[in-house]
């Protein structure tokens, strides 16, 4: 404390407390220290999925079923939202694994293709019906029917031979045989290139053979689970030979359909037995300038096992300019058992 203050006080007490606030003003103030609020944070509990829930999905995925699968995590999804994040990484992995299976079998899919042989990769199917009746009347008939196909990277062969024979009181009344060749380029999966060799016998119509060849474009319009449909069109050369001895070539046209109709994917009739129906059809029209000549098939397919199908069919065989004593058109209705291999 200053001197004179002291001797102030000493003098006069009052005078002391009267000075202590200036006295105050001129000490130096000392900052306050500022201490940080402490914050104390936890994690989130890690949400486990119930193993449940896991087995359902996993189960699922053991089937390779993408049906079954989208359908399990969909509600895994809507009872589990903790779980959105292993949910989603078990299904991302089931659809990656899938599309590499994918990839590998059609990789294999087309190394066989290229490694065949001339008579391997063929599939085919046989056709067998006939009828019989006795009485008043005395009918026996069959048809039998049998088709072939390649189908490789680019080309795709089809075979086709056919024989109808009826007789009626002990007279043939019908005797009709068909046997065609028809290859294929692709240029595309829509676009193609066709060739076809045919030859056909019936003597009731008037000649003993016809050989047809013809070659064109084609076109795919549909191609998918439920439908196929594709047309073609091109020049055609035609050689007849009549019963009566003569013989007859033209040039005309061809054009003609195939198509497939998948109406249901299956209807269950009994406990151990399912029925696919296909309506299936072709077409195939030569047009000269003597005849015109239109072959029409229809069909109603039933398939009873993987390897057994019955078939329902009609048949329209039409010739514009038959020979004389025939009629223009033929029709046949046919019921039978086609065999798949």
């Amino acid at each position: 404390m200053p001197r004179r203050l002291f001797l102030a006080a000493l003098l006069w007490p009052g005078a002391v407390a009267a000075a202590q606030p200036a006295l105050l003003a001129t000490q130096p103030v000392m900052a306050q220290p500022v201490v940080p609020e402490l914050v104390i944070t936890f994690p989130e509990p890690v949400r486990i999925m119930p193993e449940p829930v896991r087995a359902m999905i996993e189960a699922a995925i053991a089937t390779g079923d993408r049906n079954k699968v989208a359908a399990v995590v969909e509600a895994a999804r809507a009872t589990h939202p903790d779980n959105l994040d292993e949910i989603d990484r078990l299904h991302t992995g089931f659809l990656e694994h899938q599309r590499e299976l994918a990839t590998a079998k059609a990789l294999a899919d087309e190394l066989a293709l290229r490694e065949a042989g001339l008579f391997g990769r063929w599939k085919g199917r046989g056709e067998v019906g006939g009828y019989q009746a006795t009485g008043n009347t005395s009918n026996i008939g069959f048809t039998a029917a049998l088709s072939m196909e390649r189908i490789g990277i680019d080309w795709q062969h089809q075979l086709c031979a056919r024989a109808d024979y009826q007789r009626n009181n002990g007279r043939t009344a019908r005797e009709r045989y068909l046997a065609a060749y028809e290859p294929r380029v692709n240029f595309s999966t829509d676009l193609f290139v066709y060739g076809l060799a045919q030859f056909e016998s019936d003597r009731f119509q008037g000649f003993d053979t016809r050989l047809s060849t013809s070659g064109g474009l084609g076109y795919q319009l549909f191609d998918t689970d439920s439908l196929d449909l594709s047309l073609k069109a091109g020049p055609a050369f035609r050689q007849t030979h009549f019963s009566s001895g003569t013989t007859e070539s033209s040039v005309g046209a061809l054009a003609g359909f195939d198509f497939d109709w998948r109406i249901f994917p299956d209807l269950t009739l009994t406990q151990d037995a399912n029925l696919v129906a296909a309506a299936g059809g072709s077409a195939v029209a030569f047009v000269d300038n003597r005849s015109s000549t239109l072959y029409l098939v229809t069909g109603l397919e039933a398939k009873i096992t993987d390897g057994l199908t019955t078939r329902l069919s009609y048949t329209v065989d039409h010739n514009s300019n038959p020979p004389a004593g025939a009629v223009a058109t033929d029709t046949q209705t046919r019921f039978s058992l086609i065999y798949g291999f």
